[in-house]
């Protein structure tokens, strides 16, 4: 397998806009990671092996934890899988929990790779997503990290309602002058059971304008790129040998394995869950069981997945992969729906390799679900 996710099921405080698993209490925290230890154990029993080439801490926040709590996940990891030389540990972390200590603590630490959640430098952004953190804590812990790690990424988001052209343009000029190796920048979605998706049903919040954030997107492409950011997935910018190597595993089909409440694993053939709930999760495996769902992934759920992470990413779909995992059948199915983007230079083919092209990167996903073998007779 290519590495592992930890889930690190704590917030200080919900953002208004996320829909991932977390809880707001540590109550539970303790014996949440005692769990997440043994479903590492039951994996290495079970006959997975590494070594790892990738661990990464997500969340949630998993920066809430201690430097000395990050470093048993990482040792455990490495006694019971083995790590590969220089692998990369990834850890997010939000600007409120980095001060000076703790950012000289990790850089001390095996974690050699940051991700920060900055999501914006303006004050009013910030609380409107009810961000823990203040435009102050994201220079601070910016500069900070700069100084301390040469392998670091931040996050942005971009189609705030109510945001113009001209603050995503300065959060973004404020991200650069730093020069990051890696930016990541999301379009804000409204998710369902989120506060956003309440505000905006009772006219409290105005809904996402997909015009404004098209438009902010294609900003965001052509100064990065004109910068020689490599755009190699569409979320993704990273300068040269700075991809983050965990997520690229994902869009190339590598098996992994995820720890904790809420977290998802692959092995190629199947995918399978832990529940969304802390106590469930820490219940079932006090038990000794595996708390997890199992999906198991036909060949068609196996096709509709390569379309849309290779759609999604610089490595595009391979026609001659498809064929030989999928077969013929799949290949002229995959081309004849392609045909229509084809014409309209959403997509092109080159080497026998389909990608997006540059007018279609922004909505790549909805072209890939366009290209999805729905039902095969």
């Amino acid at each position: 397998m290519s590495g592992i996710y930890f889930h690190i099921p704590f917030c200080k405080q919900a953002c208004h806009y996320c829909n991932f698993h977390f809880s707001t209490s540590l109550k539970h925290k303790d014996a949440v990671l005692q769990a997440m230890k043994k479903e590492l154990h039951h994996y290495a029993r079970e006959g997975w092996q590494g070594p790892l080439k990738t661990l990464y801490f997500g969340g949630g926040t998993p920066s809430i934890l201690t430097v000395e709590e990050i470093e048993h996940f990482i040792e455990l990891a490495r006694q019971l899988y083995g790590l590969t030389p220089g692998a990369e540990i990834t850890l997010e972390a939000n600007p409120d929990d980095l001060n000076d200590d703790k950012l000289r603590e990790l850089a001390k630490s095996p974690v050699n790779r940051l991700s920060l959640g900055i999501q914006s430098f303006n004050a009013k952004e910030l609380t409107w997503m009810n961000r823990a953190h203040t435009p102050q804590q994201a220079l601070e812990s910016l500069e900070l990290t700069a100084h301390l790690f040469e392998n670091y990424s931040l996050d942005l988001i971009y189609g705030i309602p109510g945001s113009s052209m001209q603050q995503w343009a300065a959060n973004l000029n404020e991200a650069l002058r730093f020069n990051p190796p890696h930016i990541s920048a999301y379009a804000l979605t409204v998710e369902p059971r989120t506060a956003l998706r309440s505000f905006i049903d009772k006219g409290v919040s105005d809904d996402v304008d997909e015009g404004a954030t098209q438009e902010q997107f294609n900003h965001l492409v052509d100064t990065l790129t004109d910068l020689g950011y490599d755009h190699y997935e569409t979320s993704n910018f990273a300068r040269n040998g700075f991809y983050s190597r965990n997520n690229s595993a994902y869009w190339q089909g590598e098996y992994y394995l995820g720890i904790g409440p809420a977290a998802h694993s692959f092995d190629g053939a199947r995918r399978w869950w832990n529940p969304s709930n802390n106590l469930s999760y820490v219940r079932t495996l006090e038990k000794g069981e595996l708390p997890a769902e199992v999906e198991e992934l036909t060949i068609r759920d196996r096709y509709n997945e390569a379309v849309m992470t290779g759609l999604r990413s610089r490595w595009g779909v391979s026609l001659e992969k498809i064929r030989e995992q999928f077969g013929e059948v799949y290949q002229a199915y995959l081309l004849e729906q392609a045909a229509p983007y084809l014409r309209d230079q959403f997509l092109f083919l080159d080497e026998e390799t389909l990608y997006t092209a540059g007018k279609g990167k922004f909505l790549a996903d909805g072209i890939a679900s366009d290209l999805f073998m729905i039902n095969l007779k």
